[in-house]
This record gives structure tokens, sequence and C-alpha cells, in this order.
């Protein structure tokens, strides 16, 4: 079993938070004192990125399961891009710990193939993967420019994604790889209707990595699910308008 590492602060009803893949839990800190005013913040590094040891053999499922050991019973999941796939294969998985989702900037399928126009080139992930090792920094850089493009403030997002990047150390190149692998295999369009708990779907209207219609079809096919567009934001709607944020993750926990 690998345990993880979670940073806890605050008061009230359990929220977990999942980031997203390069980054760590400190990608949250522009919510996180907010959040903390109305919940008992349980802010998870997922395995070989910021303070958390790798997991042998990297899959969906062994990080779902690896997030669910970490979390109280019948939390409240947020999980970003990455982690909104780690919290929908936590809430099929393991149901009985998740009692509501949200899930920011979320997808069913990364990959842009066939009957799936809402996502990202097959060719553009396996370069990232091929590229890590022989520049991984401008890979990761590269990375973090394709979520600020199409962002109101781009340039400011882009700088606070890079400030953030490393602040934990840098993720292992395994790691990294292994979560591209999982991008490019995971396809939860026949299984999200099997998603019973309640999910708030956050989506920035300007997102070129998962785009706004995959939240919408997600937002159709979930079982009990509504979606918030944020105007102006793409891929980190809570770091462009983390009160828009705030405030409709407090709304749906709170009144439901």
């Amino acid at each position: 079993m690998t345990m993880l590492h979670v940073e806890r602060i605050g008061t009230g009803p359990d929220l977990a938070l999942v980031h997203g893949w390069a980054m760590h839990g400190g990608v949250w800190g522009g919510v996180v004192q907010e959040l903390a005013r109305r919940f008992r913040l349980h802010i998870v590094d997922l395995p070989g990125h910021g303070r958390s040891p790798p997991l042998t053999g990297a899959s969906l499922e062994s990080l779902a399961t690896a997030v669910a050991e970490v979390i109280p019973a019948r939390a409240a999941v947020c999980g970003w891009s990455l982690g909104a796939h780690g919290a929908m294969r936590m809430a099929l998985d393991h149901p009985g710990r998740v009692s509501r989702l949200v899930l920011v900037s979320a997808t069913p399928r990364f990959l842009r193939e066939g009957d799936w126009p809402f996502g990202v080139e097959r060719e553009v992930l396996e370069a990232f993967s091929g590229d890590l090792e022989r520049d991984y920094e401008g890979t990761l850089n590269r990375f973090l420019a394709l979520q600020a493009r199409g962002n109101d403030q781009a340039r400011v997002l882009i700088q606070t994604l890079r400030a953030r990047l490393f602040e934990r150390g840098r993720p292992v190149l395994e790691t990294l790889k292994a979560g591209l692998g999982i991008l490019l295999a995971t396809d939860l369009r026949r299984e999200v209707e099997g998603i019973a708990q309640p999910t708030l779907l956050i989506h920035g209207e300007r997102d070129l990595v998962t785009p706004p219609a995959a939240g919408r079809w997600l937002s159709k096919n979930l079982g009990n699910a509504r979606i918030a567009l944020l105007p102006g934001c793409a891929h980190a709607p809570f770091l462009s308008n983390p009160a828009t944020f705030v405030s409709s993750i407090s709304e749906f926990l709170s009144h439901g």
C-alpha cells in the first residue's frame, strides 16, 4: 500500500482536493483559505507527485484506490483534470468513500478519436511523453501553456502555474509518463451512468484541453449532475476565477 501525502486544514464537512497531471496539492493554494472556512480539506498529492511516493504499475484504478485509502469515508471529492478522472473512478470503485463529486475540467475521454471529437489529438499526448526524456522542463512548460491557452489572462495564468510547478519537487519522470498513458487509455463513457453521487461540473468556457462540450456531455450522461461554465476561463478555472469557483462549490455542497 502506498500512503499518499495529505494536508488537512479547516473545519466542517470533509472535502478532498485532487490535482491534475504534473502538479501537486499546492496548486489549490488560491482557494484553500476560503474553502477551509467552510470545509475540512484533505489536499492530496497524487502518487509520484509532490511529497507522495510513486506507485508501481500505476493505473487509474490504483490511483483511485490510493486516494480512497487516505480520505475519510463519505467525503466530497473535488478532482481537476486527471484528478477528475480519478474522482470518477473512485466514485465507481469505492462508492462508500464518496458522498458527492465536484469535477473540474473533466472529460470521460481525453483523447480525440473516432466518435469522440471533444479532446486532444493522440499525437499531442504521445509527443509530450516522448519529449519528457529529452527536455523535461520544456515539455512541462509547453503543457502549462496549453492549459492556459484561450484564458482571458493567459500570461498571468502561465506564470502562476510555472511558479507552483516545482514547489514540492520535480514529479518523477516515470510517473509522468504513466499518467500520460492513463490519459491516452481511459474511456469512461460507458461507465459514467453508474455514478450515483450528486455531481457538480465546473468548466472553463475556453478550455482547449477538455472542451466545454465534454463537460456538457457528462452533465447529460451522469445520473445526477449540473454544470457551471465559467466565462473567460480555460483549463484551470479555480486559478482564473477563484471567487466563483469557491462560491459554486460552497453552494453545491451546502445546499445540494
